[in-house]
């Protein structure tokens, strides 16, 4: 490990995976080490869809020539390429190097020449060749628009900036290769949850987010959305692999594959969503649906009435979103097969990506999920247990799962009418005073109906799933004190493109939409 040009005692020595890496000790570059865990998910994602990957070149490749000496040369040779578009210290891109096999460059990327110069200290230390680790100092846009022809297209395009990644986008899904793998993420959750102005979010996504317990999956749903129709632009089609909800930000990895018929399907993956302002029932509207003869017809709509048929509010519009599979589930086992047979000391966070992965691949493949306690509280009566809840539905016929997005949440394939169904039998086993309830309030004109059945609490054998009886960590509480996304870097940064959070530093805190390149 050569360190001849480096004075170790200006640095802060932090070791994370097999990367060991230099942090200046007045903060110019800051460590973030609540995001370890997205980059052990993206190690471990990346390692997965490898294996998929080059697997299918060599399938691809025999089918071409059926030579089994150029067969053999092929798979030995077979390796891909990693862009890491805002790279700032090369952590992420360093333990890329480090601990996934078969890569034959990665690029690390920052528009910031003190971050590049971080890059390539750390390179020198952690003993790799600046032929496999390549800090380039550019625009993240400008570099992709580069590399458009099909020879230098990136195999991975890793995308992790502060705030929104939708500048990204429309370069990112024409510069990856075909079958090539997007890993992005959003910190602009206060924007894509809804709960702060729904223009911003329309302006940056195309979509408008609703306020509701599910919302943190709603915003999984309108990055996939964005990404699908960047991608349509350019006969792309998007296939979601791993769609996760963490902490303060989202993060989906997604295969980029080129296929025109399969793009058009994109109008039937497309819904609006209306949410009721009284009891919060939702319904999606898909846009299209495809017929028996391979026709596209449009959807008769809407779907609803001006009037919540249970309650009798006005309804709220969100969307587009996306309503089709945001995982692929063949993917998360074996990406979860691959994490139980690692080495903990690898993957730091081992047991969350064991309890993330694990519920997610328990996750029904159904758009949105419902809060028992948000049922409740319609209805001004006391919360059902989880298992019983789910009984009731499962009793009836109905699928039902959790989501990975929040704990105690319902996803189910039940129509609203039977999910209050099930919570007016609730309540007449614990009867609410009805003279505590307001006389506007939804609870009246939903307990003003008789249920059409009688639901059953008996607890079903499927009620309780795999990963909660083996006492997994299903849900990540706070992982330190004042955690989230730090501030941006401080230091001599002039520009406003910043590389992934593990950079922030202290800093006083700025409009998150700031945070940009101004050059895109």
């Amino acid at each position: 490990m050569s360190t001849s040009n480096i004075n170790i005692e200006d640095f802060s020595v932090i070791t994370e995976g097999k990367a060991s890496i230099l942090f200046p000790k007045d903060n110019a570059v800051f460590y973030n080490k609540v995001q370890q865990f997205n980059r052990d998910m993206s190690v471990a994602a990346i390692r997965t869809w490898s294996e998929i990957f080059l697997e299918e070149k060599e399938k691809k490749a025999r089918k071409i020539k059926e030579d089994s000496t150029t067969i053999a040369q092929l798979k030995n040779n077979s390796s891909f390429t990693i862009l890491e578009a805002l790279a700032a210290s090369g952590l992420r891109s360093i333990r890329y190097a480090k601990e996934i096999p078969n890569i034959d460059f990665i690029v690390a990327n920052d528009l910031d020449a003190d971050a590049v110069n971080s890059i390539n200290q750390n390179v020198e230390y952690n003993g790799l060749s600046k032929e496999l680790v390549r800090a380039n100092q550019g625009d993240a846009c400008s570099l992709m628009y580069q590399h458009l022809e099909y020879h230098k297209r990136f195999d991975v395009i890793d995308i992790d900036p502060y705030g929104t990644a939708s500048p990204f986008l429309d370069a990112a899904v024409q510069s990856i290769q075909n079958g090539g793998l997007l890993c992005i993420t959003c910190t602009d959750l206060a924007v894509l949850t809804g709960s702060t102005y729904p223009e911003k979010c329309y302006a940056n996504y195309g979509s408008i987010p609703t306020k509701g317990e599910f919302c943190h999956e709603m915003a999984l749903r309108i990055l996939l959305y964005t990404l699908s129709a960047c991608a349509a632009r350019y006969q792309r089609q998007i296939i979601p692999l791993l769609s996760c909800s963490i902490d303060f930000y989202i993060r989906v990895f997604v295969r980029v594959v080129i296929s025109a018929a399969e793009v058009k399907k994109n109008c039937c993956k497309t819904s609006y969503i209306y949410v009721c302002t009284g009891c919060k029932s939702f319904h999606l509207q898909p846009l299209a649906k495809l017929k028996e003869n391979n026709s596209y017809v449009p959807m008769v709509g809407p779907i609803v009435n001006s009037n919540c048929e249970h309650c009798g509010n006005k309804f709220h519009i969100g969307g587009p979103i996306w309503n089709s599979s945001i995982h692929d589930k063949a993917f998360v086992l074996k990406m979860l097969a691959h994490v139980k047979n690692s080495n903990t000391e690898v993957y730091g966070t081992h047991a969350r990506m064991l309890g993330m992965l694990t519920v997610i691949s328990e996750e029904i493949d159904i758009p949105l999920f419902h809060s028992i306690s948000v049922l409740s509280s319609k209805l001004n009566c006391t919360n059902p247990p989880l298992k019983q809840f789910c009984s009731a539905l499962l009793n009836k016929g109905y699928k039902v799962s959790a989501s990975h997005a929040m704990a105690g949440s319902v996803k189910t394939d039940a129509p609203m009418d039977v999910i209050w169904d099930i919570m007016r039998s609730w309540e007449k086993l614990h009867p609410v005073t009805m003279k505590n309830i307001a006389e506007n309030s939804p609870a009246r004109k939903l307990l003003a109906v008789e249920p059409s059945f009688i639901a059953d609490f008996k607890i079903h054998k499927d009620a309780e799933p795999p990963s909660r009886k083996i006492k997994l960590v299903r849900y990540q509480q706070n992982p330190e004190k004042n955690w989230g996304p730090k501030p941006r870097a401080s230091g001599k940064r002039k520009t406003k493109e910043v590389g992934n959070s593990e950079q922030y530093a202290k800093k006083p805190a700025i409009d998150s939409e700031s945070s940009i390149n101004k050059n895109i």
